[in-house]
């Protein structure tokens, strides 16, 4: 029973997810050093050297976002099976439209996992805000309970937004903005107008994960009721998409680069856009959609890559 619980939280997407939260926390973390070392003369130079690893908030709110995405596929599950959306469709097995997890028991999973995660986001709200910044802890918590809304009413509910070609538009904000202004303000209690920047390139490689998704399954969506976007606006206009999708991030995170350029090191994430090249290449030749479930793989891990060395490309 346990291996079908982890089949269902598809473990493969956690990468993706944490996405985000690798750039927000790397540039908030960086700021907030260089910040200290900037306005202190008793304060060592070294102190940069402090590995993000031992930051207690970077922990805390890559298992908060985790949580989120597990949540979210717990949720998918359930939503997808009761509905019979995921009784043709391509790609992993989903456990509740199979029958290896009823309805009841991933209700019951959706549940507990809402509970554990709401309880990690309190830590780290404290271990962020402590009791000094009460208006930025309700604020936060305030979040993270849209954020378990949104992970649930995206399939869940008669009025699931999933259903409705809005999914793409929660996977921006969520992922991207959320993720990467959320992390970077829980380090620096500052907003810089920059940083939606990267929050823009994440939340728009999210989104062409998504699309890729909707556009393997367009078919079996259909026949379903399930009006994705790409449902909604047909093959060839998805795949048009899809290369805005890609194009766009690449020409936000550049923007970012341009603006606070120090050293050729912070253009190393464009080595991340070798493969996304080799796959857009691939899916405008794609003739048979089912055969775009390989290259799912391809573009989650990619963004994964481009967090890290985006990341890591501007605070080196």
């Amino acid at each position: 029973m346990i291996k079908n619980y982890i089949k269902a939280a598809r473990l493969r997407t956690l990468p993706l997810s944490v996405s985000g939260i690798i750039v927000g926390c790397l540039l908030g973390y960086y700021h907030q050093w260089s910040t200290l070392l900037n306005n202190s003369t008793t304060i060592r130079e070294d102190v940069l050297e402090i590995p993000i690893y031992e930051s207690p908030i970077f922990w805390l709110a890559i298992l908060t976002t985790i949580g989120f995405q597990v949540l979210s596929n717990f949720a998918n599950d359930y939503g997808d099976g009761i509905k019979g959306t995921d009784k043709h469709r391509e790609g992993e097995e989903r456990l509740v439209a199979s029958g290896a997890i009823s309805p009841k028991q991933m209700k019951g999973a959706m549940i507990v996992t809402a509970i554990v995660t709401t309880a990690i986001a309190l830590v780290l709200i404290y271990a962020a805000f402590g009791e000094d910044n009460f208006g930025y802890s309700v604020l936060f918590f305030g979040l993270g309970m849209i954020s378990i809304a949104a992970a649930i009413k995206y399939t869940v509910g008669k009025s699931a937004y999933g259903y409705s070609g809005f999914g793409d538009l929660f996977v921006f904000i969520f992922f991207g903005l959320l993720s990467v202004v959320g992390s970077y303000f829980l380090f620096t209690k500052q907003l810089n107008f920059t940083i939606f920047l990267p929050a823009f390139s994440i939340g728009l490689l999210s989104v062409a994960v998504l699309n890729l998704n909707n556009m393997r399954d367009r078919i079996h969506d259909k026949e379903a009721g399930k009006n994705t976007l790409v449902v909604k606006i047909g093959a060839e206009f998805a795949k048009y998409y899809h290369y805005y999708l890609i194009i766009a991030s690449l020409l936000f995170a550049l923007l970012y680069t341009v603006i606070h350029y120090a050293n050729p090191i912070q253009f190393l994430f464009l080595i991340a856009y070798i493969p996304l090249a080799i796959h857009l290449v691939y899916v405008s030749k794609n003739k048979e959609e089912k055969l775009l479930d390989g290259e799912l793989k391809k573009v989650a891990l990619s963004t994964f890559l481009f967090a890290v060395l985006f990341g890591l490309g501007q605070v080196l």
